[in-house]
């Protein structure tokens, strides 16, 4: 069992922070390991980043790198930590030198997070290509796929990304929001079979394609990017796919899910509302 996995894009000024996710199911939570680990789990699902932190700093300074419980206090630091830069630090080292311990593929998909949110799909690709390779028959490859398939598309790469995309797709097990959003993208990898010694239509132009709106939850919109960390925590703590949109009047705009129906924008509207308040709303996105 593993402290969770969270699993999306936001501008590289903004710290990633733990629980950088991928969609509601993947969650902080405490589960098997060190207690210590796990009661720092519990202040920051409480929203105590902070003391969180401080308790995961003592208990690296008192573990020998040796000790069974070192990778998972580096993980975990590395989800708490205050801004992209010390994250990546300590995900990489559980990935280079904890290689063999069962927080490894966790780290790995946290860091392809961690380079979408920055901007950096070549970085992404590369992360979810080495989780596939290193760790098929991870439970957190799937997420790694969805985030590696549209830094592919970035790439202007749709063979791997559409590879990416259908094996995403068929590791979304009972995740149905999961699965939603990966068909999402899917939907541009569907084309129909030509017919063999068949020539296209003479003269003939493929009529325009209007494209297809999804619909996203907005939780906050701010001028300075360091008003948006400790919403980001929270959310993601609490599960959401939160990202940050930044428009041409300079705003951040806090944005959870990229969901293809109204419907389903306002469910994850009415968890907002019930768990962290305020006035989210739908908005359209293209």
């Amino acid at each position: 069992m593993r402290v969770g996995r969270l699993d999306s894009r936001t501008v590289g000024l903004i710290s990633l922070l733990a629980v950088l996710s991928v969609s509601p199911t993947v969650r902080l939570s405490g589960q098997a390991g060190d207690p210590r680990l796990q009661t720092a789990v519990q202040l920051a699902q409480s929203g105590r980043t902070d003391s969180a932190r401080a308790v995961v700093r003592r208990l690296l300074a008192t573990l020998s790198p040796q000790d069974s419980a070192y990778p998972q206090a580096l993980y975990t630091q590395g989800i708490l930590a205050p801004d992209a830069a010390t994250a990546a630090t300590s995900l990489q080292r559980v990935v280079v030198e904890y290689g063999w311990s069962p927080w490894a593929d966790d780290a790995l998909l946290r860091l392809t997070q961690l380079y979408w949110a920055q901007g950096d799909v070549a970085a992404t690709a590369q992360a979810a290509e080495r989780l596939r390779r290193d760790y098929p028959d991870s439970p957190v490859k799937a997420k790694a796929d969805f985030v590696g398939a549209r830094a592919y598309f970035e790439l202007k790469d749709e063979t791997h990304g559409c590879q990416l995309i259908q094996e995403a797709l068929a590791g979304a097990g009972d995740d149905v929001e999961f699965r939603n959003q990966v068909s999402f993208y899917a939907a541009r990898c569907a084309t129909p079979p030509a017919v063999a010694g068949t020539p296209p239509p003479a003269d003939s132009a493929a009529p325009a394609v209007p494209a297809t709106p999804s619909f996203a939850v907005q939780v906050l919109a701010v001028k300075s990017a360091s008003q948006v960390d400790e919403i980001l925590t929270r959310l993601k703590v609490m599960g959401f796919d939160a990202r940050v949109v930044r428009d041409t009047s300079g705003l951040f705009k806090v944005r959870v899910g990229r969901y293809p129906t109204r419907e389903e924008a306002q469910r994850a509207l009415s968890r907002l509302r019930t768990k962290l308040g305020g006035q989210p709303f739908i908005v359209e996105e293209s």
